[in-house]
Order: C-alpha cells, then sequence, then structure tokens
C-alpha cells in the first residue's frame, strides 16, 4: 500500500491548499438539499482528487460525495471513498474543524485512509494490519492506543453540527465523563487514536460511505475498533445492502460507532435500548 498511501496522502494535502484558497475568499453557500451545503471548494477539492486517483489507478472505482453517484458499488476490488470538505458547516462558520477524508475499500472492507486537516497542518493517516501516524507541522508520530482502565469515565467526541438527540440518552448509562464536541468525523476519530477521546457514535442515518472509510481504516489501524451501532462490520460494497437505490446504499442505515477498542462491547451493550427504539435489526451474514 505504500504507493497508494503516498498517492492519497499528495491528494489530501493538495486538495486542502485548494480549499484554504476558497475559505480566503467571500466564498457563496448552496444547498444539495435539506439541511446540506456545499462551497465552491467542496466541488474543487473532489475535482483534483477524484483525477488524481484515476489518473494513478485507472482499474479502480472511485466514489466521492461530489461527484455523480456510480451505477453500483462492487462487493468486491478496490474502491477509493472521497469525501473532499468533511464539515462543510464548520467550513462556512470557519472554525477551521474540517478535512480532507480519502478512504481505500479493498473486498468490502476499510483498508488505508488520510484525513487532512488543512487548518493547522494536521494529517492522520492509516493502513490496516501495518501502521498509522499523525504529522503535526512538519513532526511525524505513531498512532497506537493504549490499554484503558475500564473502570474510569469515558470521553465522548461528539459532532458540532449534527448531534443526534440519541446521544443524550445513553450519556449516563455508558458513564460519559467529559464531551469534546469537533467538526468532521475524521477529525473525532483521530482524538480516539490520540487517546484524548474514549468514543465517537452516530445513531442514525446520516452518514455516508465516504464519511466512514478512511476514519475507520486509520482507527483500526491505530489499534481501535469501528463498527455499526449494532457491532457489526462496516461493508462497503454491494452486498451490504441489496434493496434501495445507490444512494441509499451509500449510507451508512445502521449508525456508526468508533471506540478505543477496550470499551466497545460495553459501548454496544449501552446501546441496545437505542437500537431497540430506532427499530434496527442486525445484518444477517
Amino acid at each position: 500500500m505504500n504507493k497508494e498511501l503516498s498517492v492519497a496522502v499528495e491528494l489530501a494535502r493538495r486538495a486542502g491548499q485548494t480549499v484554504m484558497d476558497v475559505y480566503a475568499t467571500e466564498f457563496a453557500v448552496a444547498s444539495k438539499g435539506h439541511n446540506d451545503p456545499v462551497t465552491e471548494a467542496d466541488r474543487q477539492a473532489n475535482d483534483l482528487i477524484v483525477a488524481g486517483l484515476k489518473e494513478a489507478f485507472p482499474q479502480d472505482t472511485v466514489v466521492a460525495e461530489e461527484s455523480p453517484p456510480p451505477d453500483g458499488l462492487p462487493a468486491s476490488g478496490r474502491v477509493w471513498y472521497v469525501d473532499p470538505l468533511d464539515g462543510t458547516k464548520e467550513f462556512i462558520a470557519r472554525n477551521g474543524e474540517f478535512s480532507v477524508m480519502i478512504g481505500l475499500a479493498v473486498d468490502g472492507q476499510a483498508q488505508l485512509g488520510v484525513v487532512y486537516r488543512p487548518e493547522g497542518n494536521l494529517l492522520y493517516a492509516g493502513v490496516v494490519g501495518s501502521q498509522a501516524w499523525m504529522e503535526h507541522g512538519g513532526i511525524r508520530s505513531a498512532l497506537v492506543i493504549k490499554e484503558q482502565d475500564s473502570g474510569r469515565p469515558l470521553t465522548l467526541a461528539v459532532s458540532r453540527s449534527h448531534r443526534h438527540p440519541m446521544v443524550e440518552k445513553i450519556g449516563r448509562p455508558l458513564g460519559v465523563g467529559n464531551e469534546i464536541p469537533s467538526g468532521s468525523v475524521g477529525l473525532k476519530i483521530g482524538l480516539i487514536a490520540r487517546g484524548e477521546a474514549d468514543v465517537y457514535l452516530e445513531p442514525g442515518p446520516y452518514t455516508k460511505l465516504w464519511d466512514s472509510c478512511a476514519p475507520e481504516a486509520i482507527l483500526r489501524a491505530a489499534g481501535g475498533a469501528f463498527t455499526t451501532i449494532l457491532g457489526q462490520p462496516l461493508i462497503y460494497g454491494e452486498n451490504r445492502s441489496p434493496e434501495g437505490s445507490v444512494k441509499d446504499r451509500l449510507a451508512n442505515t445502521h449508525g456508526l460507532l468508533a471506540s478505543n477498542g477496550f470499551c466497545h462491547e460495553r459501548v454496544v451493550q449501552a446501546l441496545r435500548p437505542v437500537v431497540e427504539e430506532l427499530g434496527l435489526k442486525p445484518r444477517e451474514a
């Protein structure tokens, strides 16, 4: 995965510069739908990354947020998932909490991820089964999650712009002692990989595969866990959901749950009432 990682890092950095060029202007904000803004930064970064991936890996499938959805999602082979600007609301609010995310799934499993926060020049990268690292201000350090005290209160990374009401219901049974608000899924996962947070969850079906692929690869490479809120693995491919449109199949319909790994089963158990209230059913094997 050396070439794949090198290309993804370079494209993320180049796209980040494109995003910051727009950030410095009085950019316009359009809407793709209810509560779903988009800017020129999203589109320009999307085009740059997609073109770069197709040039470097012409046989691979590329699925990107600001590109037309593909006709299908292959259950096997290599598929890149691109979120050119994760945290568009944070970008619009000019708080710096946005990132460029590039992930690669192989045979339906997240394998490689790059998350780049251009504000502050912070980059996370990981390859499952190999390594995870962060680079901040030109200094690179390994990301390896250390074993946690099972009895201590948990720190929850929460969304600044998309907080699900169910999150409030599980705080007490989980024993949450602290919350860290943050934009961008990738940046919240970075907090877990760095040991600053223990858990991130999104109970609703509001994220897409491009929101989860890169963060999942980084967190799992660092030793953490990343599943649906039912505790089942995420699947990146046609076999994840045989029904509905391609657009529907791009959604993480059973939510997201990310953790340091040591508290994961505990969180899954605490989420059972939420799962029942949402009417979610485990995916058949």
